[in-house]
């Protein structure tokens, strides 16, 4: 009986850290990683709210992606193929959609990407929520807009070459996103500007892009400049998937890949958190700063109130990895498979 339980854990394990690098934008560890984060920055008269929903913000902040298996108009809500739409997208491509469709034609830029414009859109959405202090709502499109905020900052969603296809470096996009941050993210800074106001968030937005879209060729560059020190065999592990194989970088390729990227990643995955907090309390502001305290079935406990104290503090020392405070997806479905193995074995 011992014997078989273990073999089932073996294989639970071996599917939650297959599953973990899998997955679309950030992968999903890393968009829940940044949702938690996004929290720790906002004021104190939000932060006890979102501080309560922060399991369901962190669980929810995958949806739009799985959403994409069932929703054909979803997709182009994640990115932009800015050099799709001109020689010099950055300066052409216009800000306001309504704009940008009479230039391009909607067809055209649901092919080649709305996430920019989907962002204002359910930014105000949000706004609308806290005006009619629907705690249902707010949840929901904190959830969804934090995510498509988070897809921009990765450099990959503002550009044709989106993986890597167009150069020969197939994989590129989930290596960059995914997999070099789950293997540092114990080295990261991950702390943050506290939340802004921000008075125009469409540029804002577009200058997110921009940012992101200026350090596609150096990430580019980096992937080439690494596999000279490197063979096939040695940057490449074959993974089967459902009954298709596919090409993964190797650990030791993503180790040296990211040594040259430097602190890439890591300052995309902070801005990120940044400017989701600053989202959210540019709504909540525009939306009438209604008492959200209010808006809790039950008051906040003192342990609470000190769970979240003693979370900021590990946020502001760089310990929430090591006090295992980051609810990831790794974190909750291990705490799931202990419950399940000490049932089984009682």
């Amino acid at each position: 009986m011992v014997y078989n339980s273990l073999r089932k854990v073996l294989l639970v394990l071996g599917i939650i850290l297959s599953c973990s690098i899998l997955g679309h934008s950030w992968g999903f560890f890393g968009h829940k990683v940044i949702q938690q984060l996004a929290i720790y920055g906002l004021p104190k008269d939000m932060q006890g709210f979102y501080h309560r929903h922060m399991a369901h913000l962190v669980e929810t902040s995958v949806r739009p992606d799985q959403r994409r298996n069932d929703d054909s108009t979803e997709a182009p809500r994640h990115f932009i193929d800015l050099e799709a739409l001109g020689e010099k997208p950055l300066e052409e491509v216009p800000h306001t959609y309504p704009a940008a469709a009479a230039k391009y034609s909607t067809d055209t830029l649901q092919k080649y990407g709305i996430a920019p414009w989907h962002i204002i859109k359910m930014k105000e959405r949000l706004t609308r929520a806290f005006q009619r202090r629907d705690t249902d709502s707010i949840l929901y499109y904190s959830a969804d807009l934090a995510h498509y905020i988070q897809d921009v900052h990765v450099p990959l969603h503002t550009s044709l070459n989106y993986d890597g296809q167009l150069t020969g470096q197939h994989g590129l996009h989930s290596l960059w996103e995914s997999k070099v941050p789950e293997q540092n993210l114990a080295s990261y800074n991950l702390q943050h500007n506290k939340a802004r106001y921000l008075a125009n968030p469409q540029e804002e937005i577009w200058g997110v892009v921009r940012s992101s879209h200026l350090l596609v060729p150096k990430l580019l560059e980096i992937e080439r400049q690494v596999s000279q020190n490197f063979t096939d065999d040695t940057k490449y592990t074959i993974v089967e998937r459902n009954g298709r194989s596919r090409k993964n970088y190797t650990d030791a390729f993503s180790s040296a890949y990211n040594k040259v990227l430097g602190t890439m990643v890591q300052d995309r995955m902070r801005a990120s958190a940044e400017m989701t907090s600053s989202f959210w309390y540019t709504s909540w502001v525009d939306g009438g700063k209604p008492d959200l305290d209010k808006l809790l079935a039950m008051p906040r406990a003192k342990a609470e109130k000190k769970q979240l104290k003693n979370e900021l503090k590990a946020w502001k020392k760089g310990t929430l990895l090591e006090k295992d405070l980051l609810l990831t997806k790794i974190r909750i479905s291990l705490m799931n498979v202990i419950e399940w193995v000490s049932s089984s074995l009682a």
